[in-house]
């Protein structure tokens, strides 16, 4: 049997559990289970079913044994933002509702009346979404105040099942950083912005740093494995684990998959008024740096486009017929919030278009092209941004993430940045979760030696 850890990396569209073990110091990587994740509805909002993903956690912990597995120690990361509610007996109060949900429409105008907004953003260094976790809040303070009266304890998703996992509740830093409830500067809740927006400040512990053990699965988990399992803390945010498995300390990096992530770590936060207008955000790293970094739509437009289209496309397919696409060079503001959930992708995109006196995509290749060149657009602007704020040139960007994998992607952003492109670690989140593990039980001595094996153990693409 294998000894091994178990990564638990849950994305808006899918989930996986990635066994990772040292082989002749070399960092092995193999999925074990992959399962879908969606919204439901329920109660009228859109939601994550978070109790069938925990029921997918455990089928697959279940069927290590039969792939000759022993796990010794689990980690889950998911998407920031979305949170659950339990009452003083530790009962769930509310649905697992997503960031993606129309609750928060208007929310983030109506506390920018309670808190100036330059102050928010001083405070915390978080950009502004619509759908932050302060917006949330509120908003459930204001359509259901009952329910927050009732709650005693507040858990972010992977904390949540975490806490399924262990009993035990810890908000994990980078994951609590991204709710804009937190200080830049001083790591902690910030108790003067609860006050003002009327939320109970005993919801909230103490922010939990990443790489350190939370303790043992329950023993009724234990039972029903039929083995013990220590669960440890990792940085639970999807993409602190991924630019934790970035080989190069401070590099520029853009972490892609359902959204792109782009930026650069740093010692302090940036919150100057330069760095508010550009809508860059101040997250918290696993290792105590800063992600200085903005949120750019991502391939969420063409997850959406391969759903929406009657023939069936594979994500390289449409990689392809970009490449074939001549004489089409429409784009549109990938920023723009009219994609972030609209009822038709497609519809939305040749709208845009149209607005803007471009062409208007038709085919499978011109929507695929379209929303290509329109990210590439949208990374370039921000790698300048990032220079300007930063005061420093960066010679090359790394990518990490699922998307990494789109050649045409890569090399457009080459061309057009000027800048080498290296192009990797395509599960670059489960990677960091499980060089997290290994840091926590002292299988690995330090951060410099997990980066050191993840670069001699994975392939990374160079593109001039």
């Amino acid at each position: 049997m294998q000894k091994c850890h178990i990564a638990v990396d849950i994305g808006a569209s899918s989930g996986r559990l990635m066994a990772g073990y040292l082989k002749n110091q070399r960092l092995v990587l193999r999925e074990i289970h992959r399962f879908d994740n969606h919204m439901i509805e329920q109660d009228d909002q859109l939601c994550w079913d978070i109790d069938r993903l925990f029921q997918e956690i455990i089928q697959g912990l279940q069927g290590c044994r039969e792939q000759q597995l022993q796990p010794v120690t689990i980690a889950i990361d998911t998407w920031a933002v979305d949170f659950v509610l339990l009452d003083r007996n530790k009962r769930r109060l509310t649905h697992a509702v997503s960031y993606r949900d129309h609750r928060t429409d208007g929310m983030m105008e109506e506390v920018f009346q309670l808190i100036d907004s330059a102050e928010i953003y001083q405070e915390t260094g978080i950009q502004f979404q619509p759908f932050n976790t302060i917006y949330q809040l509120y908003a459930l303070k204001k359509q259901d105040p009952e329910v927050l009266h009732q709650a005693q304890y507040f858990l972010m998703v992977p904390d949540y099942l975490h806490y399924l996992l262990t009993g035990k509740m810890a908000n994990e830093y980078t994951n609590a950083s991204s709710t804009q409830l937190l200080h830049a500067s001083t790591r902690t809740w910030h108790q003067d912005f609860l006050a003002e927006l009327g939320l109970p400040s005993e919801l909230f512990s103490e922010p939990a740093q990443p790489l350190q053990s939370l303790g043992m699965i329950t023993k009724e988990l234990q039972q029903q494995l039929g083995f013990p399992l220590e669960v440890v803390l990792p940085a639970t945010h999807d993409t602190a684990s991924a630019v934790f498995a970035l080989p190069a300390d401070h590099a520029m990096y853009i972490s892609s998959g359902t959204w792109s992530l782009m930026g650069v770590e740093l010692d302090e936060p940036i919150t100057t008024k330069e760095a508010l207008a550009y809508n860059f955000t101040n997250e918290g790293g696993a290792t105590g740096t800063i992600r200085f970094l903005k949120n750019i739509m991502g391939l969420w437009m063409i997850q959406r486009v391969k759903k929406e289209l009657a023939e069936s496309y594979e994500y390289h397919e449409f990689v392809e017929l970009a490449y074939q696409v001549k004489d089409f060079d429409s784009i549109v503001d990938a920023n723009d919030t009219r994609f972030l959930n609209p009822s038709n992708m497609i519809a939305e995109i040749q709208a845009s278009c149209r607005e803007t006196k471009q062409k208007v995509p038709q085919t499978a290749g011109e929507l695929a092209k379209c929303i290509f060149d329109s990210l590439v657009e949208s990374y370039q602007q921000t790698a300048v941004q990032i220079e300007v704020l930063a005061g420093k040139q960066y010679e090359a960007i790394h990518i990490i993430g699922g998307g990494s994998k789109n050649k045409y992607i890569n090399e457009k952003l080459a061309e057009i940045a000027g800048k080498r492109i290296y192009a990797g670690l395509d599960e670059a989140t489960a990677i960091g979760n499980v060089m997290a593990q290994m840091i926590a039980t002292g299988q690995v001595q330090s951060v410099d030696e997990g980066k050191k094996i993840i670069a001699e153990s994975f392939t990374i693409q160079q593109f001039n």
